[in-house]
């Protein structure tokens, strides 16, 4: 059945628009309420949001549909999405509820939900709360609708959390951090987690007025951060986006470093400590051929997925891994975390380059990518079932066989196929994704 709300990250859109507004949120209150009223007990959900502007309504109309149906409600105020999967299972919660669009811009918002197991919600609740969310829910008698209070140590029982990720005589003394906020949710807990284990911090995007998240900083925008840890002689930069379940690292050189390069040097970290569980690393189709070819120099496997970070966690548990991600940063530890958390996993980095010795530069570019390509194509009709590009793109994948990968999808969100290639010959890969552009233009 597809979807009419819901996306692959919950729902999200422009606020005041469409599925974005204070009507559909305080819809989801209710028809998330009334679906995970379960048991005799008194029913609870935490709500964390990230600083954008329209995250006051959004809550506000959230509040009003949980407690309208019986639920009390626990507001975190300013929070990163993992802190909200984290509180929701450690408050014994039956619900948690993120409002943030993540790395997204101010005018957008979204709502992301989790089970009282601190993981996002199954495709099967999901799918269940969307049917009612079209449908007129029962409001409990006055004398039962919930309350709902604000706690003021969310940022404490946080950083706590996070810390704990670490051995317990791991410190970060002697090492220059430059962090990157991006005006997001992690402005006032990251920097003071990183503060507390001993590390120089110099903090970065934590000015948040509303309008600013992920404008020009944090890890879709790392030029500034870039800039200013060469400028600033810092040993590394860490940047994390709007609500902080994504993470880039800068090294001192001024150089990005992508998920991939993270989970090849926690793979093979966690694998020769005896900490890694599967026997490799879970990613999507998306990671660089190099990452897979160095996981296998360690007698390691690459488990690629769909592109979401949701189908990753789904492969790691059904698979028995605890180290997965995206290139674009999303590290799910779950040792740790139910959810991806950019703290976390810069943790683990941190933790790695003080056990090396080594400069960030030489610790963290542990494998070159191999020529990667990726060209949006918009497209009308079925471009992808016609006799000719399905036969130019059998030859393509044949001619890049043992030397490279094509992989192709449509876009979720809007009327464009992606086509990416990569492979040894950088020439080859750009052909092969030029012709295969062109013939669904003209298909």
């Amino acid at each position: 059945m597809g979807r009419k709300y819901f996306g692959t990250d919950g729902i999200r859109g422009r606020t005041n628009t469409g599925n974005m507004t204070a009507t559909m949120a305080m819809k989801v209150g209710q028809a998330a309420g009334t679906y995970f009223l379960r048991g005799d007990h008194k029913h609870r959900v935490v709500i964390g949001k990230d600083t954008r502007l329209s995250g006051y309504m959004m809550e506000s109309a959230m509040v009003a549909g949980f407690t309208s149906v019986g639920m009390d409600v626990v507001l975190l105020g300013p929070m990163p999405t993992p802190a909200v999967a984290l509180l929701a299972r450690s408050m014994r919660a039956d619900l948690g509820v993120m409002i943030s669009a993540s790395h997204n811009p101010f005018e957008d918002n979204g709502i992301k939900l989790f089970g009282p197991d601190g993981f996002k919600l199954s495709d099967e609740d999901e799918l269940a709360v969307e049917l009612m969310l079209d449908q007129e829910q029962l409001l409990v008698p006055s004398r039962d609708i919930g309350r709902a209070r604000r706690i003021d140590d969310a940022r404490g029982r946080y950083i706590h959390g996070v810390k704990n990720s670490l051995a317990t005589d791991m410190r970060l003394d002697g090492l220059k951090i430059v962090v990157d906020c991006a005006n997001g949710a992690a402005y006032d807990v990251t920097p003071p987690a990183l503060w507390e284990l001993g590390a120089e911090v110099i903090a970065m995007g934590v000015e948040p007025n509303g309008l600013n998240i992920n404008d020009g900083v944090g890890s879709t925008s790392p030029g500034a951060l870039q800039e200013r840890v060469v400028a600033e002689g810092a040993d590394i930069g860490i940047a994390l986006d709007g609500d902080a379940d994504r993470l880039i690292v800068v090294d001192e050189k001024g150089r990005t470093v992508d998920g991939d390069q993270i989970m090849a040097l926690i793979g093979r970290d966690w694998n020769r400590d005896g900490r890694l569980r599967g026997g490799g690393v879970v990613a999507t189709v998306m990671s660089n051929l190099g990452l897979e070819r160095f996981l296998e120099g360690e007698g390691l496997s690459l488990v690629r997925t769909a592109v979401g970070d949701r189908y990753v966690l789904e492969k790691m548990r059904s698979g028995g891994f605890n180290v997965g991600g995206e290139q674009s940063g999303h590290m799910i530890l779950l040792d740790h975390a139910t959810t991806g958390d950019g703290t976390v996993a810069a943790l683990q980095v941190l933790a790695a380059l003080v056990a090396s010795g080594k400069r960030a530069s030489e610790m963290l570019h542990l494998f070159d990518p191999v020529p990667q390509v990726l060209k949006n194509v918009r497209f009308a009709g079925n471009p992808l079932e016609t006799d000719a590009v399905r036969k130019l793109i059998a030859d393509a994948e044949a001619q890049l066989e043992g030397r490279g990968r094509l992989v192709i999808r449509k876009s979720g969100t809007e009327p464009v196929i992606r086509v990416m290639a990569e492979g040894d010959d950088e020439g080859e890969v750009n052909s092969v994704v030029d012709a295969i552009c062109d013939a669904v233009v003209g298909a």
